[in-house]
């Protein structure tokens, strides 16, 4: 028995159905926030657990909506089809283009989202869909002007300044990023007019310019290396969760679904360190942790969806078992199957809580193949997290969009890793 059997056997709980979530659930009450990560982008049981704790949240404790690591224009198309009872958002989820589609654009996705719309007809509640990312600096400043020109053309000159001052780099972030090494402020001051003539307006509109701002100085800090551009996208992610719960209003609830490493706790990891900040961090100190419930997904082999590389064809790749001394071999060797631990008060942890161990991470761009020595995030797990979702055996989601068939291998190990 590995050093933590015990500890584990203590915690887990086996997870069999949406029921034996009830111990979440209660965790979860007078939460104003509930973060839900994920060890992938492209895992099947990480989606379909997530939402189904999201759903009994929205049906059970009535939170507000679901905000995602996810651009704002595609994911206001969802919320419109969410809202509407016959609206289709299959349709909506289907239409996202940008890399990696397979993110949101999934069958996993598709099934909450279709949920989502029955539920608002049948309560009339209206619970939204948002995405929170930075990324859709182009197609929000369009979102931008389409509403002007149809709802307030005096304001469409604030916001074809900025279109156009973006208009050279041919819609490619690296080249305006790489430009601003060179041509101080760039677009900056354009985007900061147009973002003062139109926050506080309608909130969709606003937002879309808070996304440009964002946007711009997150492909400025990109040429600066380090951690600014990650903390300018999470602080960015951060503020917009925090208008949301404004525009909702008054006892109003989120629930955020982004990568562990947006959601877990970053002073519990070697994130900070590095210097970087994440969500959930942030939501501790913005809401208080006792208003915020961290919840981390993790999984010990199988199969995800990624890409070998950025803007690569996505793959159904292997995902090797654990590697030694990390947390998902610990899990593996003590816990069920699929398991459900809630960290019990800092008083009453066992080592493994404060203990710290490497915990896998995989991104939209994946090589399993460096598994032995990277892919790995050394974490404090009862401080990165409230709780956490385990699955021994996993597989790849199921994309909406074309996806390869053939299942990518991992390459042999260098020698001495």
């Amino acid at each position: 028995m590995h050093r933590y059997g015990d500890e584990v056997a203590e915690i887990a709980r086996p997870l069999r159905d949406p029921g034996d979530l009830d111990v979440l659930l209660d965790r979860a009450a007078g939460a104003r926030v509930v973060l839900i990560g994920e060890a992938s982008h492209g895992t099947h049981e990480f989606y379909t657990w997530r939402n189904a704790f999201t759903r009994r949240l929205i049906a059970e404790q009535g939170f507000s909506f679901v905000a995602v690591e996810g651009d704002w224009p595609d994911c206001a198309r969802v919320d419109a089809a969410v809202r509407d009872p016959a609206g289709d958002p299959r349709a909506a989820l289907h239409a996202y283009d940008r890399w990696p589609t397979w993110m949101w654009a999934n069958e996993e996705v598709a099934d909450f989202a279709c949920w989502l719309r029955e539920h608002n007809a049948r309560t009339g509640r209206g619970a939204g869909f948002h995405g929170l990312d930075v990324y859709s600096l182009w197609a929000s400043l369009r979102e931008i002007l389409v509403w002007l020109r149809e709802n307030d053309p005096e304001q469409v000159p604030v916001a074809l300044a900025a279109y156009h001052c973006f208009e050279p780099y041919g819609e490619d972030p690296n080249a305006y990023a790489w430009a601003t090494r060179f041509v101080r402020g760039c677009c900056a001051d354009e985007v900061v007019r147009m973002l003062v003539e139109l926050r506080g307006g309608d909130f969709g509109v606003w937002q879309n310019a808070e996304v440009v701002a964002g946007a711009e100085h997150y492909y400025r800090a990109m040429t600066h290396g380090g951690p600014r551009s990650w903390n300018v996208r999470d602080r960015h992610m951060d503020a917009t969760l925090a208008r949301l719960l404004d525009h909702y209003g008054a006892g109003s609830k989120a629930v955020v679904w982004a990568h562990n490493t947006h959601v877990g706790d970053g002073r519990a990891t070697d994130q900070s360190g590095h210097g970087e900040v994440t969500i959930g961090e942030l939501a501790r100190e913005r809401f208080g942790a006792d208003r915020v419930l961290l919840v981390g997904l993790g999984g010990y082999r199988g199969t995800v969806v990624a890409g070998s590389a950025w803007g690569a064809p996505m793959e159904v790749m292997v995902v090797p078992a654990g590697r030694p001394g990390s947390l998902e071999e610990v899990l593996h060797a003590a816990a069920p199957p699929s398991a459900l631990f809630v960290f019990p008060p800092l008083r009453d942890r066992p080592d493994l809580l404060v203990d710290e161990v490497p915990h896998r991470a995989i991104g939209v761009v994946y090589r399993p193949e460096r598994d032995r020595w990277a892919n790995y995030v050394p974490s404090v797990l009862g401080d990165r997290y409230d709780a956490f979702l385990w699955f021994d055996e996993t597989r790849a989601l199921r994309p909406l969009h074309t996806v390869r068939v053939d299942v990518r291998e991992p390459e042999t190990y260098p020698s001495g890793v």
